[in-house]
């Protein structure tokens, strides 16, 4: 039965609760939500997270990572009370420092969350200054009309908390992403009391995490993961490499509590890894005699002695991963007989790359082993039996799926109804909930996209560089350069230089001279009064030449004429 999806024009009420995507709904990655109390022309609004998404290869060329447009609450930033982070992954915290300005609001995060934003302004010199708001773990403020009280849940990172938003018309359960591990490694597990006694005083609506709707069960513990890779660690004959997300503090632990077990040396490779770590000491999550040695030292031990953490989990070419498996690196080496551990989850659109690392690794000689193989991996989503659980203690009025693509969402729907939740709505990015008063509807669309970060620039997705790179990748490009002299004759011998076209066409003619023979006949066709028109002139010889080269090869470049006027006689 195809999923029932409710709109309706604007009720007229004086005053609503409302929630509105900004990324989030319909993907994974990218969150970015907005809380709005008040009649629809004087809404005060609250921001939950602001995160970035990841390009998907060949269909984002030359992009760093993906931003999401925040048009619609840049217009009502005046409106604007707070951003809430609900913990420091990149897609909840990762677009913050670079959209920010455009906000200019109090930013609200508990201390590790808190240390890693700072961890990332120190990395821009200091150049930008957010008043970043310290708040206790599980504590209670105001942000503005709204009253915010947070909950631990247990995720891969530390202090995951869910928001419980109190408003005039009754608690939202905004539960970003969690997980319940009852022995987690680092940081506490969910209080099943206190998540019961918020049901009991009454939920209106839960807005919930939807990652992994659609897998049964419970997800295993990351207690779990240390016994297996601290048996593995003892077992490898040399040396062993492991890459893992770079936040996941309690799989940092567990690689060093393993290397420690197997009487191995923990060496640390990226950038990254050393951030958080530093964080995680500041914060409490790892001792203060936290032991590790820098890459650099690397080679001084036996092969048998050493394990390397290293950033590159999801494929990055940049990170030290990458660069092992490309013999690349400056200080970290890998040979046959080795065992590289990918303690992670690939995220969608990192499949190519991450396969081609581990390929590499592979012909290297070198023994790879992924969570298909062995529990070295845990998700820090909920699967099912635990989103049934979290349903039993909030036993919420409304639920809205959240965190998740379309059939995410479908999944976790069905079975919030069967959970006994009276009013279920799916939505989109830019679709505006309305969920109280009356029944929830989605009662307005705003206006949503994406950034691109290619380089140091902020580019949008639609237009723009990154789309004619698309087509760069596909066609080619053909540049023709002629000059003309003022009344219109041709001065020289017209230039065609190709990129990214076939040499030559099935016949062998060269694929320059077809273009060279179009632009030819094109301005013999022109009249020379009438080539004095430099527009027409340049926009003949385009059409001509990309229709000539189309012909040869079935596909139509991009062609650019550079066209100059030559001064003097003629």
């Amino acid at each position: 039965m195809p999923e029932q999806r409710t709109r309706q024009g604007r009720s007229g009420e004086p005053d609503e609760l409302v929630f509105l995507a900004l990324g989030g709904l319909g993907e994974i990655g990218m969150n970015a939500y907005l809380y709005g109390i008040g009649p629809p022309d004087a809404r005060k609004w609250l921001m939950v997270d602001l995160g970035i998404t990841f390009p998907e290869g060949e269909d984002d060329p030359g992009v760093d990572v993906i931003l999401p447009d925040l048009r619609f609450i840049e217009e009502e930033k005046s409106a604007l009370a707070g951003l809430v982070i609900t913990h420091a992954h990149e897609d909840h915290i990762g677009a913050v420092i670079e959209l920010w300005p455009r906000l200019g609001v109090p930013v609200y995060a508990t201390a590790f969350t808190a240390g890693m934003l700072k961890a990332k302004l120190a990395e821009h010199g200091g150049r930008l200054q957010i008043p970043i708001h310290e708040v206790p773990l599980n504590g209670r403020f105001d942000v503005g009309p709204f009253d915010i009280e947070l909950f631990e849940m247990s995720h891969s990172i530390p202090e995951s908390s869910a928001l419980a938003i109190r408003t005039p018309h009754g608690v939202v359960l905004h539960t970003g992403d969690w997980k319940l591990d009852p022995t987690p490694t680092v940081g506490g597990s969910p209080d099943a009391a206190r998540l019961a006694k918020l049901g009991d005083d009454g939920v209106l609506a839960m807005i919930g995490d939807s990652t992994n709707a659609m897998r049964e069960g419970r997800s295993p513990s990351e207690r779990d993961v240390s016994k297996t890779l601290v048996e593995i660690v003892k077992q490898a004959p040399h040396r062993v490499a492991v890459t893992t997300f770079a936040s996941n503090v309690a799989r940092i632990k567990a690689v060093a509590e393993a290397a420690r077990a197997a009487g191995r040396e923990l060496v640390i490779a990226g950038r990254a890894l050393h951030r958080v770590i530093d964080v995680a000491i500041d914060t409490g999550y790892l001792p203060e005699g936290f032991r590790y040695v820098d890459q650099q030292q690397f080679g001084e031990f036996k092969r048998s002695k050493v394990v390397c953490l290293c950033t590159g989990s999801q494929g990055e070419p940049r990170a030290a991963m990458a660069r092992i498996a490309a013999n690349e690196h400056p200080d970290v080496s890998l040979d046959k007989g080795d065992l590289a551990i990918f303690s992670s989850r690939t995220i969608p659109g990192n499949e190519r790359a991450v396969g081609a690392i581990q390929n590499s690794l592979v012909r290297m000689g070198v023994e790879v082993l992924t969570d298909g193989e062995a529990l070295v991996h845990v998700t820090g989503h909920p699967r099912r039996d635990e989103l049934r659980q979290l349903y039993a203690w909030v036993r919420p009025k409304i639920a809205v799926p959240m965190h998740g693509e379309p059939r995410h969402l479908k999944a976790h729907a069905e079975l919030a109804r069967e959970a006994g939740v009276g009013e279920v709505q799916i939505a989109y990015n830019g679709e505006m909930v309305r969920i109280a008063p009356g029944p929830v509807r989605i009662i307005d669309d705003a206006p949503v996209g994406r950034l691109f970060r290619d380089g140091d620039l902020l580019v949008p997705a639609g237009d723009g560089p990154v789309r004619e790179r698309r087509k760069l990748a596909v066609v080619g490009i053909v540049i023709v350069a002629l000059a003309l002299s003022r009344r219109g004759e041709v001065a020289g011998e017209p230039q065609v230089v190709l990129d990214g076209v076939p040499y030559e066409d099935e016949a062998g003619e060269p694929m320059q001279e077809i273009a060279l023979t179009a632009v030819e006949g094109t301005l013999r066709s022109i009249p020379r009064d009438r080539r004095r028109d430099l527009e027409m002139v340049s926009e003949a010889v385009r059409r001509s030449v990309r229709g000539a080269v189309a012909s040869a090869w079935g596909k139509k470049p991009i062609v650019k004429v550079l066209l100059t006027v030559i001064e003097g006689k003629g």
